[in-house]
């Protein structure tokens, strides 16, 4: 019985890709026409450079171009402003295709090779203004194939803010919106392209505030009690602690408010921390023993002290069934060629990364395909992997060798390389949605493959508990 499912299988996906082949070439070709106008509006969300929550014109525009290409537009969804989803079609399968949008703070660059401000409080180092463009595009595409083919289908675009430390998606999956999806896509700026299994760390961060009394640091510093020694004494007590967690975990911290003059006892202070983990129950226990810290350093300092949850994360579940085909996918399309100008760019970055040239192979090919993966940062993309069957790849819209978070990537990001690069991810994306709208047996594979890997006991809690969404944690 085994034997002829697997036979059922290979052949349904044969005969669904040599389908998909002929019908998504035209799709594909009218994705490429419009690559400079997608990459006008990649630049133009490069540009406003809007933080997690504040994204009001990026989520605007996005919307109204999902909108214009005949998307219903449901905006402001789990109590999220800039947050929204677009929709096309009906009937199953429902493929969602995700989108982000939000800049860093405290990275503004312009876009050229030399370390250089734009004058701003933030800038794009995740790439993210190409990621929702090209997920926005590819969903349209998608659109455009089950229109053009008559086909039965749903394909959704997720437009999901703040995920750099505000957990976007945490909410919107909290809220049940991706409940009824079947398969959902995503992808990442990087500066490779792959499409191996992904990992991701589970992550847990918040604020912890600190009161004290205020007082003349010299004239009657016994009468004062400081935040800023609250602070600072929990800090050092987790420090500490580093010595006794799993080698694998990860602890960060920056003081946002340690008084305002030397000679003022400070009567407030707030430090901002995350902890990271490849589980998420290691996270909850590492982050209830600096909970422990905190309260102990209040304790210690005559200070009182409370804390806010900011965001949370799942670790990620990699979907291998997905994931071969999202790189077959990946691989059809390829990588990106540089122009003569492009290369003369890209070696000046090279060179502000102490190389001595770019390594230009490393976005014209597609790296081997994987099926493990080592995780070194997180995403909220972790919590839509425990509700449905994920899959994500990354594309080369940096300079190879160029680290995520960086001035040097911020620059990249605003140039014709980016866009470039976001193109690859567009059509792979709208690939590998055209094969799952055709082939319903290559869905329910990976749909079994989720099921077994989450287990059936598994009942989702989100890491941040029941709090509304932080909507102004940057500020």
């Amino acid at each position: 019985m085994r034997k002829s499912y697997l036979l059922t299988l290979v052949l349904s996906i044969f005969f669904s890709t040599i389908k998909g082949q002929d019908s998504s070439a035209p799709i594909l070709k009218q994705l490429e026409s419009k690559s400079e106008q997608y990459g006008n509006i990649a630049q133009e969300i490069w540009n406003l450079a809007e933080m997690g929550y504040q994204e009001e014109k990026s989520s605007a525009l996005l919307q109204k171009t999902l909108s214009d290409a005949g998307f219903k537009i449901t905006k402001g969804v789990a109590g999220i402003p800039t947050a929204f989803i677009a929709e096309y079609g009906s009937g199953t399968p429902i493929i969602a295709i995700m989108g982000e949008y939000d800049a860093l703070p405290g990275l503004s660059q312009e876009a050229v090779s030399e370390k250089k401000s734009a004058g701003k409080a933030s800038g794009h180092a995740c790439g993210h203004h190409l990621f929702g463009t090209a997920s926005a595009a590819a969903a349209i595409a998608s659109k455009d194939w089950l229109a053009t083919n008559k086909e039965q289908g749903t394909i959704r675009f997720y437009g999901t803010p703040a995920e750099e430390g505000g957990s976007g998606k945490v909410f919107m999956v909290r809220e049940g919106l991706f409940n009824d999806v079947d398969i959902a896509l995503h992808w990442h700026p990087s500066s490779q392209n792959t499409a191996s299994a992904g990992a991701a760390l589970a992550n847990k961060s918040a604020k912890f505030r600190f009161y004290g009394v205020s007082a003349h640091a010299a004239g009657s510093p016994e009468k004062g009690r400081s935040a800023l020694d609250g602070v600072e004494a929990m800090n050092t007590m987790v420090n500490m602690m580093r010595e006794h967690i799993p080698q694998e975990a990860r602890i960060h911290y920056v003081i946002t408010d340690g008084g305002k003059a030397p000679n003022v006892v400070p009567d407030f202070a707030e430090v901002y921390y995350y902890a990271r983990h490849n589980t998420r129950d290691v996270v909850i226990d590492i982050f209830d023993r600096m909970v422990k810290a905190a309260e102990g350093a209040a304790l210690g300092t005559g200070t009182t002290m409370d804390y806010e949850m900011i965001g949370g994360t799942h670790e990620l579940l990699p979907n291998l069934t997905l994931q071969k085909l999202m790189h077959d996918n990946l691989s059809k399309i390829g990588g990106i060629e540089y122009s003569a100008e492009e290369k003369i760019f890209a070696d000046k970055i090279a060179q502000s990364l102490g190389q001595e040239k770019a390594d230009l192979a490393m976005a014209k090919n597609v790296q081997p395909y994987r099926t493990e993966a080592r995780a070194y940062g997180s995403t909220d993309v972790g919590d839509v992997s425990f509700t449905v069957p994920t899959v994500g790849m990354g594309a080369a819209t940096w300079v190879p060798g160029t680290p995520a978070h960086s001035w040097q990537a911020v620059a990249a990001g605003g140039t014709s390389i980016g866009n470039k690069g976001m193109m690859v991810a567009a059509k792979t994306l709208t690939l590998t949605a055209i094969e799952l709208f055709g082939n319903n047996t290559l869905v329910s594979e990976a749909k079994k493959e989720f099921q077994e890997k989450r287990g059936a006991d598994f009942k989702y809690i989100p890491l941040l508990g029941d709090r509304a969404p932080a909507l102004d944690y940057r500020n």
